[in-house]
């Protein structure tokens, strides 16, 4: 039943779901390392050779970078005190995990100009603890998947993301709920979001979440509103708000 759960609590906790680089930065995970060092969120602005880039720093050195995100990145926390990245990479949705202790400064000048018009998502002088890719277009339900074990104390992600659509009635846009603790990845096309109904590309599910009372998924579709699912997954409810 839909009508216990409480929609303005919803829209409180989508404030707070990290969404994508650099348009939702302020989204992005507090984060502090295992040697209890803190770091801070940079965004660069929107114009000039570092337009749209978010920045990680330590806390006191905010002018020495040790990661660089390109649009579409999402840092998220893994446990106990370990640095994650999901993004987009071609047909595939990578995760990175680091160890923020492990992450060197580097000056910003190595990446002005390049970095931003590239197809790079991440930009560290680091090498990271682990780095997977799993397939965007894998059938619906649910697949196992190689977690590496650095990633494995995440128990649930959800990752927005494109989805292959043969006809305009075919979902554009599916929900990666990777369970990652258990090796699995459950794939919930958005039966409800077709380029016949939406303008694909104008209009993209940015960020979605689960709600722990009900355990239904509630979200955010950019340029039409913030929406619930059907018990299901993959289908829309209602709308929490419209844009």
């Amino acid at each position: 039943m839909t009508d216990s759960i409480n929609t303005a609590r919803l829209r409180e906790e989508l404030a707070r779901v990290v969404g994508p680089a650099p348009w939702y930065w302020k989204t992005f995970p507090a984060i502090v390392s295992a040697s209890g060092q803190r770091f801070t969120w940079t965004h660069h602005g929107e114009s000039g050779p570092l337009g749209y880039v978010v920045s990680l720093a330590l806390e006191q050195e905010p002018e020495k970078p040790r990661l660089a995100l390109n649009t579409y990145a999402r840092p998220f926390f893994v446990p106990p005190a370990h640095l994650g990245i999901w993004c987009p990479e071609g047909r595939n949705i990578r995760l990175v995990c680091f160890d923020p202790d492990q992450l060197k400064a580097f000056d910003l000048a190595e990446i002005a100009g390049w970095f931003k018009p590239s197809s790079d998502r991440i930009y560290t002088a680091s090498e990271p603890l682990a780095d997977f890719e799993v397939l965007s277009g894998l059938p619906a339900g649910t697949h196992k998947i190689e977690v590496p074990a650095e990633l494995q104390s995440v128990e649930e992600l959800i990752a927005p993301g494109s989805y292959p659509a043969k006809g305009d009635d075919d979902p554009a846009f599916a929900l990666y709920v990777f369970y990652l603790h258990a090796g699995l990845v459950e794939v919930l096309p958005q039966r409800w979001f077709t380029a016949s109904q939406y303008q694909v590309g104008k209009q993209w599910i940015s960020r979605a979440a689960r709600d722990p009372e009900s355990h239904r998924i509630f979200g955010e579709c950019f340029g039409a509103g913030t929406f619930l699912l059907q018990e299901d997954g993959c289908r829309l409810e209602h709308w929490l708000s419209k844009d």
